[in-house]
């Protein structure tokens, strides 16, 4: 086969039909796509692309047996690393870990992981095919708290190796992040769900609407008999800039923005018991996936303009490029080298926003140029809604329930850099309730490698905690 430098395409929807649904963008490859992708890979003697991903996916091997038509091999090759394929294969960011590495992008693309990731992982869940998931149970129980990627991939894994597994949620579905954070358009909610199924079939039990630091305490979870503890809460507190009329109605974080339009479905008002305002003319204050999130979902919900409000330049923006195209297709404008310095109100309502002018100086400690003030360009814009896409840091109520439980400034739990045990005898964290705001497979490789710590202290390899902390 003539060697091919650039990805096969992905089928799309129509960008001005896709900004008045919330149907999937992306509609994936076809088995004969698939195979013509799959025939890019080059099978290297030491493939690079398998360090580049967070959890470690074989990856020559899956593809290896996509080449040769044998899908349900690819999908347990996948699954022996990755508890949730369908949904890394949507929104990981490939491009800049496995994909990264791959030897073709010394002369063209490389080759589309991610996509043959999902391919695979859809025609697992479309077919009958049955992984082989017989498991020698060790009588131990383990509580994992938060369902979001770092606590669905703790858990499963955990569940493999023969542990009594159960999830506390503290919303009344599972899903974390995947559910509330991420629109349908680019996660559809049955496929979560699909996912969360397979993980209770292998045994794990859900306890929904339980807030771990209100409902129970961590304490309480070792009282009632658990041996182990995952906090895999994630970083639901955000942030706001501190400027004046950020009280003003109209203004939203992201976090209960999104939470409100996905997971409570705010959209489908008055069948949905949660309103959200939908706004005319809104402002998208951040550059990351979740202000393009919130952007993209505010267009669907009837938003005759969206702007994105970005203090650096669209070289520096942090989202996933996909997401950045995919927003500007769809409409949204964006207003670069542009930060904000008051929410102007009227009778208690959003009315505008004044922002300043920016330019961009010398480098800053995250490798990008800092923003700086241009003296003299205050502007103001006229806006009904303001969403803050800044950040998020993770939930205080556990810390406050369990003083003895380090962290640091930010609120991020302090763990074992290689166990992620803390500083307690037997509790253990990872993803964003560690790190802050991250991406699913960070999170993912966080409760992979604390489920693999979590089994060799049960099996006296180490210690159940660790006092060397990040």
């Amino acid at each position: 086969m003539k060697l091919v430098f650039t990805k096969t395409p992905m089928r799309e929807q129509d960008p001005l039909k896709r900004r008045n649904n919330f149907k999937e963008v992306n509609l994936g490859y076809s088995l004969e796509e698939a195979l013509h992708e799959a025939k890019r890979c080059l099978q290297c003697k030491k493939p690079k692309c398998v360090k580049g991903c967070p959890v470690n996916v074989p990856i020559p091997d899956f593809i290896d047996a996509i080449v040769k038509g044998d899908l349900e091999k690819a999908y347990n090759i996948i699954t022996t690393s990755n508890n949730l394929p369908a949904i890394c294969g949507r929104v990981c960011p490939q491009e800049q870990q496995c994909e990264k590495q791959c030897i073709l992008t010394t002369r063209g693309e490389s080759v589309a992981i991610g996509r043959l990731e999902r391919f695979v992982a859809d025609s697992f869940l479309d077919s009958d095919i049955k992984a082989d998931q017989e498991v020698k149970a060790k009588g131990k129980r383990v509580a994992v708290v938060g369902s979001g990627p770092a606590g669905l991939t703790a858990a499963g894994d955990l569940a493999k190796l023969g542990y009594d597994v159960t999830i506390f949620e503290a919303f009344h579905e599972p899903g974390g992040v995947l559910v509330y954070g991420i629109p349908e358009f680019r996660l559809p909610k049955d496929l979560v769900k699909k996912e969360i199924d397979k993980l209770k079939r292998l045994g794990v039990k859900f306890q929904m609407n339980t807030i771990i630091g209100k409902t129970l305490t961590i304490d309480d979870l070792f009282q009632d008999g658990f041996k182990a503890v995952f906090i895999g809460s994630g970083a639901g507190l955000p942030r706001f800039m501190g400027i004046d009329g950020e009280n003003l109605n109209g203004v939203y974080s992201a976090n209960e923005y999104l939470t409100r339009v996905n997971l409570m479905k705010a959209y489908d008002f008055p069948n949905s018991h949660t309103p959200v305002k939908l706004g005319e003319k809104i402002a998208v204050v951040g550059g990351g996936n979740v202000a393009m999130d919130a952007a993209r979902s505010a267009l669907r919900l009837g938003a005759r303009e969206v702007h994105i409000i970005y203090r650096r330049s669209m070289e520096e923006l942090p989202a996933r490029s996909e997401e950045v195209h995919h927003a500007r297709e769809e409409g949204v404008i964006f207003d670069v080298l542009t930060n904000p310095k008051e929410i102007i109100g009227e009778d208690g309502w959003v009315k505008g926003l004044k922002c300043v002018k920016m330019e961009l100086g010398e480098m800053d400690a995250s490798g990008r140029k800092r923003p700086r003030e241009i003296e003299g360009s205050e502007f103001i814009m006229d806006f009904d809604l303001v969403i803050m896409a800044i950040g998020t840091s993770p939930n205080p109520l556990i810390k406050a329930s369990t003083p003895e439980l380090e962290t640091n400034d930010r609120g991020g739990i302090l763990v074992d850099q290689e166990t992620y045990a803390t500083n307690m005898d037997r509790v253990y964290a990872g993803g964003d309730a560690v790190t802050g705001s991250a991406t699913v497979i960070m999170a993912m490789g966080a409760g992979k490698r604390a489920a693999q710590a979590i089994d060799k202290a049960f099996q006296g390899i180490r210690p159940l905690w660790s006092s060397i902390c990040l």
